[in-house]
């Protein structure tokens, strides 16, 4: 079941690539006491997630902020080396947190997985944003179809 609006987030272990490497960072540590828009891709350098998801949360990086947000975090089932090279190929080191779920273990505490075996991807997470309040979703948005329309930052700046 699909968590939903008035939910606390599930603890959950994310992996985060610093200049020190590869490092654990936990749900606490991200969320306890901070606003944080959330939004979550099927995977890092796919075409829709690299060229229309993210793109618009690193445009809208500063409004987003501007409107009481600590964090913009980005989440995919790929591991932690993967998400370090797109947070450096996009540009996106140091303005958005890029949360590794390597296993899958967040998409699915929170109802968010996606069994793209069918595809050749295997599980991946569905496409979706949140706006989190102190461990608490505020918002949610999931994607019914493909592309980005409910899930992508015009609809978060509106919600916010």
């Amino acid at each position: 079941m699909t968590i939903s609006v008035g939910e606390k987030l599930p603890e959950a272990t994310f992996k985060v690539m610093t200049d020190d490497g590869a490092k654990p960072m936990t749900s606490a540590e991200i969320f306890a006491g901070k606003k944080v828009v959330l939004f979550g891709v099927p995977g890092a350098f796919t075409p829709t997630c690299s060229n229309n998801h993210l793109p618009g949360y690193l445009e809208n990086h500063d409004a987003i902020l501007a409107r009481g947000v600590d964090t913009i975090a980005v989440v995919s089932v790929n591991d932690v080396h993967v998400m370090g090279a797109w947070a450096r190929f996009t540009g996106g080191e140091g303005k958005i947190l890029f949360l590794a779920d390597g296993s899958g273990d967040f998409a699915k505490s929170v109802g968010l997985d996606n069994d793209l075996s069918a595809n050749g991807m295997g599980l991946r997470s569905k496409r979706f944003s949140m706006i989190v309040d102190d461990g608490t979703v505020k918002a949610i948005n999931v994607e019914t179809k493909p592309g980005v329309d409910e899930s992508g930052a015009a609809k978060i700046l509106e919600q916010l």
